[in-house]
């Protein structure tokens, strides 16, 4: 039976992919099944960052597995603190919660918003309010999906959790209205990366920033996807100069090979975790520890954040100039960056549907941005080799 085929019948519909059957990746490159090689500008959602198959994290993976993989946290294994310590210096926080996926993170901060609420700032237990933002996405469990606007998301999945407020992206006065003596946090991604790449207006998150401090609410900031490098910065919102008091990191820190995320902030805050309030089976194993380790090691020693800058401007002045007359905005920091698709001017799915055939990986969201993010070790090279591709895709479509 065909791959493709075999994969419809037994796996659950959730995706609905590109009908590429891939078979192998090394670096910016991924080879399907009949030999064809296609240029990754789509990164695992940023969870590619590092490339396919980077050598360093392979021998880190391999001779870590050999020695020690899963525990479980009932006992202490040697990589953790170093690599805590090493996310906790490069994030500028106090301390670190390790957990696997995204997802897992997102909730471990609004378990620790919610417990601040209740035991430092003193809201009744239950009472506890997290202000969020519209066209948000910080991952599919049903809490999270419950405070998403996209009716999508939460079809059929109910009844979800209370206690969530969610008032427009880039509008620090209505985040203000909408604080209450309740209100235990505010939860956003510093630029929305499911909703096609959407920056703040400038000087939001110091706003945010300077409501958090005024109102005696915690800003926690989900950089699953724009952290590590991503924008150009270590992180999205070190380019206006704020520092969260919650941060949420994953994505990248796995290396491309493993689930590893975390949940940094104060000791303050994290201190009011204690013995069971809070765990993961899997959550900080010796062999996400050591992976996570190497991946922050690799980031840094290969320079990819200063890459990411300069390779960033580069390709969006491209995207810019190939995309007129098609796109109504081309908006990104570093490499990633969201071409959005003028109403009427083309279809977005159609497009990457014809990248994918000249030999260039990306994904559309919501019907009109396509989206790219190549990992942050693609050269000027293999950069270009793609721009160039993308340009004759355009360049047809907009005749």
């Amino acid at each position: 039976m065909n791959a493709i085929v075999l994969e419809r019948e037994v796996c659950a519909q959730n995706y609905a992919p590109l009908p590429i059957m891939l078979s192998h990746g090394e670096g910016v490159w991924l080879t399907d099944v009949a030999g064809v090689r296609r240029l990754d500008m789509m990164s695992g959602y940023s969870a590619v960052s590092l490339g396919h198959g980077h050598p360093r994290i392979l021998k880190v993976l391999n001779e870590q597995a050999k020695r020690l993989a899963v525990t479980s946290r009932a006992f202490h294994t040697e990589p953790l603190g170093p690599f805590l310590a090493k996310l906790c210096a490069v994030a500028g926080q106090e301390m670190a919660l390790p957990m696997n996926t995204g997802a897992e993170a997102v909730e471990t901060a609004i378990k620790a918003a919610r417990r601040w609420g209740h035991k430092v700032k003193g809201i009744a237990d239950g009472k506890g309010e997290i202000i969020v933002a519209d066209n948000n996405f910080h991952g599919r469990t049903t809490t999270i999906v419950g405070f998403s606007s996209d009716e999508s998301y939460r079809d059929g999945f109910g009844p979800f959790a209370p206690g969530f407020v969610s008032v427009p992206f880039g509008d620090a006065a209505a985040m203000e209205s909408a604080i209450t003596p309740n209100t235990a946090a505010i939860l956003i991604e510093p630029i929305q990366g499911e909703a096609g790449i959407v920056l703040p207006p400038d000087g939001y998150l110091r706003a945010l920033r300077e409501l958090c401090d005024r109102h005696n609410v915690l800003l926690i900031l989900d950089e699953i996807q724009s952290g590590l490098g991503r924008t150009g910065h270590w992180f999205a919102h070190q380019h206006e100069g704020v520092k969260p008091d919650g941060l949420i990191v994953g994505k990248a820190l796995g290396g491309g090979v493993y689930p590893v995320s975390a949940f940094l902030a104060s000791r303050a805050v994290m201190e009011l975790f204690g013995p069971g309030s809070h765990g993961s089976t899997f959550g900080g194993n010796a062999l996400a520890a050591a992976i996570g380790f190497e991946a922050l090691a690799v980031i840094e020693d290969e320079k990819l954040v200063e890459r990411s800058a300069e390779l960033g401007a580069y390709m969006k002045e491209r995207l810019v100039a190939m995309t007129a007359g098609l796109a109504s905005e081309v908006r990104g920091r570093g490499l990633w960056i969201g071409v959005e698709i003028a109403p009427g001017a083309a279809n977005a799915k159609e497009i990457v549907a014809r990248l994918a055939d000249a030999g260039v990986l990306t994904k559309e969201t919501h019907e009109h941005t396509i989206r790219f993010a190549p990992p942050l070790t693609i050269s000027r090279q293999e950069l270009d080799w793609g721009l160039e591709r993308c340009e004759n895709v355009f360049a047809a479509r907009a005749r």
